[in-house]
């Protein structure tokens, strides 16, 4: 560990493509339900980059990119206007417990209220316990909704 790192938050580049790409990679290691492939993973960061109903995060540590988060605007018939889905939070692992995913949610939070978006929404892994819990201390409420999916080929 590194000590507390203060990370700078900023919109991601295309430069930071590679590192959100490695990012990812950590993440899918700990998610039961999707796989790392390169490919497919670096046309979704290019298509959130270029998404102007998107944000894409980057937390920068002294020139080193050590956690992303996305976000995307979607319309809640439920809420009757827009919300955001989170769709990756991934911190480094050296870089985890020490403040950078806090920087990460709250930065997503202040875009989303720039945004006008009424709640953002996000799953994760059930047995991520980690993740979980940081999810909890951040105000993040469980739901009685299970995620469904299907692929449409």
């Amino acid at each position: 560990m590194e000590g507390d790192a203060n990370a700078i938050v900023r919109p991601a580049e295309d430069s930071d493509v590679p590192d959100i790409l490695r990012l990812l990679e950590q993440l899918f290691l700990i998610e039961a339900d999707f796989s790392f492939a390169q490919e497919r993973q670096q046309k979704g960061v290019e298509l959130l980059l270029s998404n102007k109903d998107a944000c894409v995060l980057v937390a920068d540590f002294r020139g080193k990119v050590v956690g992303v988060i996305t976000v995307q605007r979607l319309i809640s018939t439920a809420e009757g206007g827009y919300v955001g889905l989170v769709e990756d939070v991934s911190v480094e692992t050296n870089f985890r417990c020490q403040g950078i995913g806090k920087q990460l949610e709250r930065a997503a939070c202040d875009w989303a209220s720039t945004q006008g978006l009424l709640r953002l929404q996000l799953l994760a892994d059930s047995s991520n316990s980690p993740a979980l819990n940081f999810y909890s201390k951040a105000g993040w409420n469980n739901t009685s909704l299970i995620a469904l999916r299907k692929a449409i080929t």
